[in-house]
């Protein structure tokens, strides 16, 4: 049978398991949370979970030491993301706490904070999952017992841009011509900008026509095949760029990239390849010299999933060449243009034309008969 003493304002709770007696803080001026623990603990002995010293001590601190090292061994490529995040909202607000202590109030506290600064829902969802992360964590280690509800909010800052085939020619004809073949290939496969970027050339198969990503290179960790026999502007770029590399390796100049710059030191005379990693400056200024502002490299994305609906392209197909893996986000992205609306809007004239014409005719043989 467990029990209750003070010391100062705090209550702690004693319980026994398998005979050794075991003291532990409430963390609470208050008796009746005391109680609220020692029920859980109890229950906790009678239903087999372990329970020792340690759990309820973790900190905020250890907590996010433990996120960023399953990230790292993992092999995450958002390991440097969740560290900025945990650096500049989570630890502000949480460091030195014990992970029990925080409440589903102490964090609706934490995003009204983050909202008065001026942070968007999907930044501040993003850090709440890293929180949510550190608890389950943490349970799965049996270092805590329980884990607080994490209300998530609304989202709505879904992009609608998609470029044209006209504003895509325009821009790309703005750009410098090293950069041109990636926004074509990034047109036609709607694969992320971080994918065509560390595209290399044992990936692509001149011969069979065929660009692969290798499994665990994309977002969703699976592989990728496109193929684009077919696809003549495709074919004469990627054709173009294998010309150039061998071209290059006649002069000894030898890169894994696909898309890379050719830079030359006049001055010095010498030439060196340098792999393509930024292009935000250019693509900015291409999009304002084409006519259509705002754009970004990410728009041809949801381009590359409308034009495969125009194309009747069927689904399962069009999800596996662009890299969706379920449908629900396959649809965020098969946007509706106003040219698509006005499209459907004449043919939806054109067959209540030709129903009229029908009914008409129905008519007429009716009273020749």
């Amino acid at each position: 049978m467990g029990s209750l003493r003070q010391r100062g304002r705090i209550w702690w709770i004693k319980y026994w398991r398998d005979g050794r007696p075991y003291e532990e803080s409430s963390h609470s001026a208050k008796e009746g949370a005391a109680k609220r623990l020692l029920k859980l603990r109890e229950g906790d002995i009678e239903h087999g979970v372990p329970i020792t010293p340690q759990v309820g001590r973790l900190t905020f601190d250890d907590a996010a030491k433990d996120l960023v090292t399953d990230y790292t061994t993992n092999k995450r490529k958002s390991a440097d993301h969740v560290q900025r995040r945990i650096d500049l909202a989570l630890t502000p607000y949480f460091r030195g706490r014990r992970m029990v202590g925080i409440t589903t109030a102490d964090i609706r506290a934490f995003i009204a904070k983050r909202q008065e600064a001026g942070a968007a829902n999907a930044t501040i969802n993003r850090e709440l999952a890293c929180l949510k992360r550190m608890f389950t964590l943490a349970v799965q280690a049996g270092r805590l017992m329980h884990k607080p509800h994490i209300p998530m909010l609304q989202e709505n800052n879904t992009r609608r841009g998609f470029l044209e085939a006209d504003q895509f020619t325009a821009v790309r004809d703005h750009l410098p011509a090293a950069l041109r073949p990636l926004v074509t290939v990034g047109y036609y496969t709607g694969w992320r900008k971080g994918e065509l970027l560390n595209l290399q050339w044992r990936n692509v198969d001149t011969a069979a026509k065929t660009i692969r990503l290798d499994p665990g290179t994309t977002k969703n960790r699976d592989g990728r095949l496109f193929i684009y026999a077919g696809i003549a502007e495709l074919d004469e770029t990627i054709a173009t760029l294998a010309a150039t590399r061998d071209t290059l390796r006649q002069q000894g100049l030898i890169t894994p990239r696909v898309f890379v710059r050719v830079v030359t030191n006049k001055r010095q005379g010498t030439t060196r390849i340098a792999p393509i990693k930024f292009f935000r400056r250019a693509w900015l200024t291409a999009c304002r010299a084409a006519g259509c502002p705002g754009r970004i490299p990410h728009d041809f994305r949801r381009t590359a999933v409308r034009n495969l609906e125009r194309a009747g392209v069927s689904r399962s197909t069009a999800m596996k060449m662009v890299g969706h893996k379920t449908e629900s986000i396959y649809r965020r992205y098969a946007i509706v243009s106003e040219t698509d609306l006005r499209e459907a809007a004449v043919k939806l004239g054109s067959l209540a034309h030709g129903d009229n014409h029908g009914d008409n005719r129905g008519i007429e043989q009716k009273q020749a008969v």
